[in-house]
């Protein structure tokens, strides 16, 4: 199976920034989709970011212009830019693949981010 490990996750003021990391054990970027997804308090787990298989990204509308996903293929590692974050954005921070053909779904453990002055 393929493991995810996410960290950079940390306590930030409104307005700062944070950059979340997604190692993956091995090399999938081509045949997985990578997403980030969040569960913040009392609320529902929530998409926030993809990049396909061909690295298309894509986010939801609360943090479009405010957050980046990219990744490095030679590290197996994905990342979750966040600028300009908002007390909203406090939630568990998770890292999924998804195989293309629907053969294989993996999560991470999850990083906690908390946006509080």
């Amino acid at each position: 199976q393929v493991q995810l490990v996410e960290s950079g996750g940390g306590l930030v003021q409104p307005g700062g920034s944070l950059r979340l990391s997604c190692v993956a054990s091995e090399n999938i970027f081509n045949s997985h989709v990578m997403s980030w997804y969040r569960r913040a308090p009392a609320k529902r787990r929530e998409l926030v970011a993809i990049i396909t298989g061909r690295g298309t990204p894509n986010y939801i509308d609360s943090v479009k212009g405010r957050f980046t996903i990219s990744r490095d293929s030679a590290t197996n590692t994905v990342y979750l830019q966040m600028n300009s974050l908002k007390p909203e954005d406090t939630a568990v921070y998770f890292c999924n693949a998804r195989e293309s053909r629907g053969t294989g779904d993996y999560w991470g453990q999850g990083t906690q981010v908390t946006v509080s002055s």
